[in-house]
Parts: C-alpha cells; sequence; structure tokens
C-alpha cells in the first residue's frame, strides 16, 4: 500500500463499525512478540485473541502491546523526520477514562509530562479503543495548544488556519482576547456526548518569545510560539484495533516554526515584516529578499527557544540524526517509510543529506492515520453548537 497522503493519494476510509481483522491482529502480534522477546511465545496469545475477535469483534492489547505498538507506530510514521528516538515514547495508558471531564484533565497532564520540566518529552497518551458499532471519544483539535484566527475588517488576526475553527469555537461561547497569540479552547467529544469547550491552563501552555540574537527590533514584533507541538485529532491504528483519540508529541524543528508557521502567506506571513525590518529591497524577486528574511526568522527562532531553554533542533542536526535512524533500521533488517515531500526540510533543503535519495513509500502498521472527518472538524467544519455546553474553567 502506499503511505497515506504520499502524493496526494488519500488514505484509506476508515469505517468505525468495522470488526478488527484477524490477519493484521496476527501480523502485529507476531511482529511485537518477535521483538519483545520478554513476552515469551505468542501462540497461546494469538488463540486468545481469535476468541476475542470471534465473540466481540475486537479485542483488547495488554499494556505491553499498547506500549510497543504505539512506539513502532511513531517507528512508521512517513513524514516525521524524528523518528531516530522512538524507543524513548513516553506511553500514557489512559483507556480507562471516558467522560469528557476525566479525558480532559489527562490532556492537561499529557502537557504537564511532555514539558512541564527543562525538557520536553516524546508522550503519546492512549484513550479508549473504538469498539465495533460504538461511540468513541475524540478531541476536534489539530492539535491541543494552537492560536486562534480572529477575522476583522481589515483581514485575520492571529493565524488564519484557524479562522474557521475559531469562528466555529465563538459560536459555543468562547470570545478569547483577539490578540496574534490566544490559545484556541480544546474541544472535547466524550463517548455517547455532545462536543464540549475547556480552557487550557496557563501553566499547561509553555511559550516561547521570539527575540533576535543581534536584530533589537525584533523583539517589538510581539512574537512568540508554543513549546509542544501535540497532533491531537489522528488516529492511532495497532493490529486492526483503532484508537481515534492518541495525541501525540514530539519537540520542535525550528523551520517547522520559523519556514511554515510564521512564515507561510497563508499563516503569519511574516517575511515581509522581517524584510522591512532589515530593510531588504522587496521590489523585486532576484535580490532574494524572502530567502534573507527566512533565515533571520529562523535564527530568531533557534536562538529564542535555546535561550529559553526549551528543547528544539535545526534542521541541518535533524536531517543527520534521520539518516541515523536509517541505518539503525537498516542494520536491523527493516524498511524506513517515508515521504520525501516531508522528510526535507522546508528550509536549505538541498544543503542537507536527506533531499539526495529516495526513500521506500508503504503504509506500515501499526501507524497513524488522518481520517476525513477529523480533518474537517479541526477545520471547524460540522461542529454543531446546540450540542455544546458552554466553555469549562480548567
Amino acid at each position: 500500500m502506499t503511505v497515506p497522503g504520499y502524493r496526494n493519494v488519500p488514505a484509506e476510509e476508515w469505517d468505525p463499525a468495522a470488526t478488527a481483522d484477524p490477519a493484521e491482529a496476527e501480523e502485529f502480534l507476531r511482529l511485537c512478540y518477535n521483538e519483545v522477546s520478554r513476552l515469551g511465545p505468542v501462540e497461546p496469545r494469538l488463540a486468545v485473541v481469535r476468541a476475542q475477535i470471534a465473540a466481540t469483534g475486537t479485542y483488547v492489547h495488554t499494556t505491553e502491546e499498547l506500549v510497543w505498538g504505539a512506539k513502532v507506530a511513531w517507528r512508521n510514521a512517513s513524514r516525521c523526520i524524528g523518528r531516530l528516538y522512538w524507543r524513548s515514547l513516553t506511553v500514557l495508558d489512559r483507556r480507562r477514562a471516558r467522560t469528557a471531564d476525566e479525558i480532559f484533565a489527562l490532556l492537561v497532564r499529557h502537557l504537564d509530562v511532555a514539558g512541564g520540566g527543562s525538557a520536553i518529552r516524546p508522550v503519546v497518551s492512549v484513550f479508549a479503543p473504538a469498539r465495533p458499532g460504538k461511540p468513541y471519544a475524540r478531541v476536534w483539535n489539530e492539535q491541543l495548544i494552537r492560536y486562534a484566527g480572529h477575522r476583522t475588517g481589515s483581514g485575520v488576526v492571529g493565524d488564519p488556519r484557524y479562522a474557521s475553527f475559531t469562528d466555529a469555537v465563538r459560536t459555543m461561547g468562547w470570545r478569547g482576547k483577539g490578540g496574534p497569540f490566544d490559545v484556541l479552547p480544546i474541544v472535547v467529544q466524550g463517548p455517547g456526548e455532545g462536543p464540549r469547550l475547556f480552557e487550557l491552563p496557563e501553566r499547561a501552555v509553555r511559550q516561547v518569545p521570539i527575540t533576535h540574537p543581534e536584530l533589537g527590533w525584533f523583539e517589538r514584533l510581539g512574537l512568540r510560539w508554543h513549546a509542544i507541538p501535540a497532533i491531537s485529532n489522528m488516529r492511532l491504528r495497532i493490529g486492526g484495533v483503532d484508537y481515534p483519540l492518541a495525541p501525540f508529541n514530539g519537540w520542535y524543528m525550528g523551520t517547522e516554526i520559523g519556514a511554515r508557521n510564521l512564515a507561510d502567506p497563508d499563516r503569519y506571513n511574516l517575511l515581509p515584516v522581517v524584510a522591512r525590518g532589515l530593510g531588504l529591497d522587496t521590489s523585486h524577486e532576484a535580490t532574494l529578499w524572502r530567502d534573507r528574511a527566512l533565515v533571520e526568522l529562523n535564527r530568531a527562532v533557534l536562538w529564542s527557544f535555546e535561550r529559553a531553554g526549551v528543547k528544539i533542533s535545526d534542521h541541518h542536526t535533524e536531517s543527520a540524526r534521520f539518516l541515523a535512524h536509517m541505518r539503525n533500521e537498516e542494520r536491523a533488517g527493516r524498511p524506513v517509510p517515508a515521504d520525501w515531500t516531508w522528510i526535507v526540510p522546508p528550509m536549505s533543503g538541498g544543503a542537507t543529506a536527506v533531499f539526495h535519495r529516495y526513500y521506500h513509500e508503504a503504509d506500515q502498521r501499526p501507524n497513524f492515520y488522518l481520517d476525513a472527518e477529523a480533518a474537517a472538524l479541526a477545520r471547524g467544519v460540522g461542529m454543531r453548537p446546540a450540542l455544546v455546553a458552554a466553555p469549562l474553567a480548567a
């Protein structure tokens, strides 16, 4: 199978009413018990799983299977350049949480574990799996921490990517301060419940002011970015069992912020602003004003995070680490799925080693998937205000 999203190939549509695939379950368990030798022989476990699927349409992972499966899903994530440390992933088993209040409390705890101290740790929180034909929990936000996009008569204040989502949560009662970096509320939907809004407490949202090591005027731009990139709307699939709510995070590569979030024309579009501050000639493209502004914006991001003691990586270092990951996997006899269009950094790609090669294109499981409905909800499409309670204080 091709990698979901690779060259715009759509992911296989998920059917929440479908039963677990016994063949996929067996493939996963044989791989798991082969790589984790302390688990012992796999045949007795296979017999139990086959019986569970026959009786209920699904089966229950042991804690060891869940932990290993989540780590391998990161190992198989074709769009992630930071997979060298897949074994270090902290897996939080949250399968017992049911209500929106319980789920939100554990989402806050996820952020605490991921970045509550001096380091940023890779963490995944795995909530209850979907059962055939039964309601399941999910978070509608694309990430646990993102900034609102407030529509005004003169344009969008904040992040235009989330303008429609901001519109939707405003109809649910949320207002925000109308600034460029208002943290969006979390929309949590428990099994069988309507969606509800929750405000993240300030202590859970670690943010870094963006300044520059040499350019004093940079501080006057009032820029900032959050420290933890926690994806919250992708479905984790392990051995034929789907976990619709499994938020996960690593740490930022600087270009994600400096070359995309703050630089893209349909996001914060700061390259013209930085170019003016630098006094560059923007009258025509051949002056390479965009490139020069891009470098200084990315320098500012890296310097600011390092100054604040928040873990971040530059794209050259991360490219070298990815090739080290590939060598490790090749020695283990495992292919490395990768989407070239995501692995190559969005800045100075040709100057990195990952640019100059091709990659294995495959959908290896366990893995994470973005479903069309989840993507639509993250854009604010399909939200039903009548089902939503008033915003809750954290």
